[in-house]
Order: structure tokens, then sequence, then C-alpha cells
């Protein structure tokens, strides 16, 4: 589960809460607390809510481009425990809802960084993400242009946290209402034709090769196809859960790999 607020800019202050409120608990999330005022922006709402992170990117995107939201902004809320008793959010005939209740989130937070490495700059991946979201699949340019402006200690756990909330939308998106498959089958109907959306992906021996990866060739050694296999992690991991799938590249175009190679251990 993931703590975010959100800071909504609107026009609009009546059944703006009501509207928004509604957003929250359709994509599963709890509203804990909220706060209105007005600046010289307009009407500022601030929401802090709860869910599945898995689900974080959708509601981020729904927010982001509702039609009162004049400007959008999100970030982790890192507030006191224990947590605020939930909100209660009106229905449109004016009476109250109890806030639905969702499932434990299968998404893991983003790992802790070695003290010799900085951390993810969270704040700056929030803000991307609702982007991604309204971009995709043309993302690889913003994703590309972000790689070169990170430190090159922050780059690979950016780009793979990245790329694993990226894919839980995705699947999440297009692919959650099929049945269980076994890995193979998951690799060959659901990470290949999600991959295909944004690369020129093929599918051998199970073995998923990459042939034109944007992120190879930037002079670093090693391995560098960060994001692609965040992506292809958290598409997944909605079937195998997050500790039921392993992605690794084992070639890559980088170190003069003809292309880059995604293997799959469960």
């Amino acid at each position: 589960m993931v703590d975010v607020e959100f800071r909504v800019v609107s026009d609009r202050r009546d059944g703006l809460l009501l509207a928004l409120g509604q957003v929250v608990i359709a994509n599963g999330f709890t509203l804990l607390r909220q706060r209105m005022l007005n600046s010289e922006e307009g009407v500022v709402l601030s929401m802090v809510v709860r869910g599945p992170s898995e689900s974080l990117l959708m509601l981020e995107e729904r927010l982001g481009t509702h039609h009162l939201v004049q400007s959008f902004e999100a970030s982790p809320y890192e507030g006191s425990s224990p947590a605020p008793a939930p909100t209660p959010v009106p229905r449109h005939n004016g009476s109250a809802t109890a806030p639905t209740s969702v499932p434990a989130s299968a998404a893991p937070a983003p790992a802790a960084s070695p003290s010799s490495a900085p951390p993810i700059d969270t704040q700056r991946v929030e803000t991307l993400l609702p982007q991604l979201a309204r971009n995709y699949p043309n993302i690889l340019l913003q994703l590309v242009a972000l790689e070169r402006e990170l430190p090159p200690a922050q780059r690979e756990a950016t780009l793979r946290y990245i790329g694993q909330r990226v894919g839980a939308w995705v699947y999440k998106r297009d692919f959650a209402l099929g049945g269980q498959l076994p890995l193979a089958d998951s690799v060959r109907r659901i990470a290949l034709p999600a991959m295909r959306q944004l690369v020129q992906a093929e599918l051998h021996d199970d073995i998923l090769k990459i042939r034109n990866s944007p992120f190879c060739h930037r002079g670093d050694s090693g391995e560098c196809c960060h994001f692609l296999r965040g992506m292809l992690g958290g598409l997944l991991e909605g079937q195998h859960g997050a500790d039921g799938v392993r992605v690794v590249e084992s070639q890559c175009r980088n170190t003069g790999a003809e292309a880059c190679r995604f293997e799959f251990e469960a």
C-alpha cells in the first residue's frame, strides 16, 4: 500500500471534492484527509489517499486529465502514525459512503539504495508517471532524456522502478482480465505484445529479443536497458507475484551483442 498526496488546482470549488473523491474510490483508494482553499492560482485541493501502488499510475492519469483539473501534482506522503480515519466521500445523492476496501498491494516499494548511492528521487518519479500515462506508448524519448539527466548511481534503480510501475499499470489496463497463465505463456501473451507497443521485440525459445532499445550505446559499460527490464517485471508480476518471476538482461547491444536478450526465471 502507498500513501500519496495530490495537489489539484481548479477554477471551480462546487462539486470538486465530490467529483475527484469518486475517482479516488473508483480506483480502489481510500481518501484519508483533504483540504481546500482559495489562492491566486484558483481553488487548491489537497488530498491524501492510500491504496495499491500498482493502481497509482491509473489514478494519477485520471486525476491529471479530469476536466475540472487545471494543474496536478503528486508526491509521497509521510504522515505520522497511526493514519487518520478515512474520510467518507458523499455519493451524488448527498449520502455518505464508507471507503472501498482494497487488498494489500503486491507491488514492491523502491528498494533502499546503498549508502554510497543517492536515493531514488521519488517526488520526481511521481511527477513523471502521470505524463507517461498520458503519452503512452510514446514515452521512450522522455525516458532517455531522464536517463541522461540522472546521476549515474541513480540510473539503474530509478529506471527499473519507473519500468515496474509502468508495467504494472499496462498489465492492469490491458491484460488483467485474462486467466492465470504459466510463465512461458505470460511472456508470449502479455510481455511480448506489450513490448511491441514500444520497441521491435521477438520471442525465441522463451527469450525476448529487442533490437532497437534506445537505451544502448550511451558510453557506459554493461547492460543498460533498466527501464525495459523493470517494465517486463511489472507486466509479469500481475500473473506471478512480485517474487514469482525474475527478469535478467543476459545480453545487451551496449556490450556488443546483436540484440538485447531478456530471460525469465520462475
